[in-house]
């Protein structure tokens, strides 16, 4: 099957936030990944608003016609954000205010109540609802428990620990993937995922609806061009 990439452009809203003005410029940009191939498009606003800001989203809702992904904690702001801008799908992250970037997934269990009550303003007006989980196969079943439709595996430790302990951490994200194929639940990944690993990631999984990368990809685009590393990710994922 084909896994779709989702190009995630927080690093670009950083650097042009160093500076005063639009430069570079946020929507020319991802419209330039999509023309590139990218399949959508991932914004995670956070509320010091340090790299996508609050009124970048109704702009890109605009502009962007393959698949537009709003990540976030399910704050009260953030839930009337996604609402209101309605995008193809919302990615629930745990991550406190003040996190640099999101390291670990949902506690399913001992946040049931908050999750039910977010994913059913979103699933209200046709929002497909991901929850960003680790690879366990208990919160894997939560998942579905409490309505959403995906997950995303998170997948920084299995990068960290790649060249080392690839086998290992790998068959933590199967048995994940398997659980929510038995289940009728999508699977997405994301967090550290580069040109080193991807590919094995790919493979290894029985099944691979999308990817989320943004710092990898960025930064490899340096020295690439921004789309020769589109076109080196996509690569990846046949």
């Amino acid at each position: 099957m084909v896994t779709r990439l989702s190009v995630n452009i927080n690093k670009i809203a950083l650097i042009r936030n160093s500076r005063k003005g639009n430069y570079p410029d946020l929507i020319k940009l991802a419209q330039d990944c999509e023309r590139f191939g990218a399949d959508g498009i991932t914004v995670h606003p956070r509320p010091d608003q340090r790299h996508i800001r609050f009124s970048d989203i109704p702009a890109l809702k605009q502009v962007i016609k393959t698949e537009f992904n709003i990540e976030g904690y399910p704050s009260k702001h953030f839930i009337d954000l996604v609402c209101t801008n309605k995008p193809d799908q919302v990615t629930l992250v745990p991550d406190a205010p003040n996190v640099l970037t999101s390291d670990q997934g949902w506690d399913v269990k001992n946040n049931k109540s908050l999750l039910e009550e977010s994913i059913a303003e979103f699933k209200k007006r046709g929002i497909r609802v991901s929850l960003f989980l680790d690879p366990d196969t208990e919160m894997v079943e939560l998942t579905r428990d409490v309505g959403a439709d995906r997950i995303e595996l998170y997948t920084g430790p299995y990068s960290w620990n790649y060249a080392a302990d690839r086998n290992s951490q790998i068959k933590l994200h199967i048995d994940a993937a398997t659980k929510c194929i038995e289940l009728g639940l999508g699977i997405n990944a994301g967090h550290d995922l580069n040109l080193q690993n991807l590919g094995f990631y790919k493979v290894q999984l029985p099944r691979l609806d999308e990817v989320s990368i943004g710092h990898a990809l960025i930064t490899d685009a340096i020295y690439f061009g921004l789309e020769n590393a589109i076109l080196m990710y996509k690569k990846c994922l046949k």
